[in-house]
């Protein structure tokens, strides 16, 4: 039985299913979930993150949360936390950094929010040196200072899509037709979620809504208001949600987000705006929406590159150029992707970020 049949049983029985529910049974069905079943990153993967490509990204990751640290008085507990950690890359360069910086270790409390049982088997292994300790929901934080990075961790949360019909909306569902999976409406309804989007829409306009990022930026801004420390969102995506982002990757090429249930990977841009507004609500601030250039630049990427390029020469050399244009340069990584920064009102900015 593949997922593909599965979903289509369920379409026969309960009749069309939303987009989020459709992401949701394809990433993380217990037995043919996309993420449950495999390791998805790397060459040999469908995709590779910026951790992957370069450990000058975590590197000034970690140095730009240490400063937070130190900024805030270096709380002598804290909470050292990862969604989404891949492979644990992200986490190790962030914690080898940052071993220089007196204290750090001994006061952190490495915690990490992984659904994917394989891996978790691999972040165990890249991290054994450290003893992380995983969760299961943002809610299971400690109440204590919390210093947090996601890296393309919100962009896999499932979303809702609507089409605007005049002045109300119809959800973009998943049928079937001819036998095979397929996109479709459902009925005219009002949405009070997209009531103020009626200002910047037009008929036929399509807005995409992820409702569980919310309750989890809800409780991370919680956190930080509260107890103090700082958060790093990282992901593509831009402030206003609009048009159709949703999209399947395969062997490191789009493919039809419906043509091969469990076997792609499904993301979709994240609309900053709405984490930014819940993070106020919840009595945290946040930088300016930032380009990952841009903060990658302000942290000193191209000064580590350098330092990084003396003792190479040949493929080696090449790669690191490679690897520093592809995760700066505005055509590749460095605009695409963006950083929003969360901290306490009464403390500084993370280092790269501006208010």
């Amino acid at each position: 039985m593949t997922l593909a049949n599965l979903l289509q049983a369920r379409i026969a029985q309960d009749g069309p299913m939303s987009v989020a529910d459709y992401m949701t049974e394809c990433l993380l069905h217990p037995t043919l979930g996309y993420y449950t079943t495999r390791d998805p990153l790397g060459p040999q993967g469908d995709f590779i993150t910026a951790p992957e490509i370069s450990q000058m990204f975590g590197e000034l990751i970690g140095l730009s949360l240490a400063q937070c640290w130190i900024d805030q008085g270096r709380p002598g507990r804290f909470t050292l936390a990862e969604l989404g950690p891949g492979r644990g890359t992200l986490m190790a360069d962030i914690l080898r950094a940052t071993q220089g910086v007196d204290g750090f270790h001994a006061a952190a409390d490495i915690v990490l929010l992984e659904a994917s049982p394989t891996l978790r088997t691999i972040q165990a292994k890249t991290l054994d040196a450290y003893a992380p300790r995983w969760i299961t929901s943002v809610t299971d934080l400690p109440d204590s200072p919390l210093l947090l990075v996601a890296n393309e961790f919100f962009d896999a949360l499932p979303i809702r899509q609507f089409i605007r019909d005049d002045s109300d909306w119809r959800e973009r569902l998943i049928g079937m037709k001819d036998e095979s999976l397929a996109f479709g409406l459902g009925p005219r309804s009002p949405q009070i979620a997209l009531k103020n989007r009626l200002e910047d829409t037009q008929d036929g306009d399509l807005v995409e809504l992820c409702p569980s990022a919310i309750p989890i930026i809800t409780v991370i801004a919680g956190r930080i208001a509260t107890h103090g420390g700082a958060g790093l969102i990282l992901d593509y995506g831009d402030w206003h949600s609009l048009g159709d982002t949703f999209q399947a990757l395969h062997a490191h090429k789009p493919i039809d987000p419906l043509s091969s249930p469990g076997q792609a990977d499904l993301t979709a841009h994240v609309d900053f705006e709405p984490l930014a507004s819940a993070a106020r609500a919840a009595g945290c601030a946040h930088s300016r929406l930032t380009p990952q250039g841009v903060f990658l630049e302000r942290l000193g990427i191209t000064a580590r590159a350098q330092a990084l390029a003396k003792p190479l020469s040949g493929s080696k050399l090449e790669a690191l150029i490679a690897a520093h244009r592809r995760l700066t340069h505005p055509e590749e990584m460095g605009n695409l992707f963006k950083v929003l920064g969360l901290y306490p009102s009464y403390a500084a900015l993370p280092p790269g970020l501006e208010s």
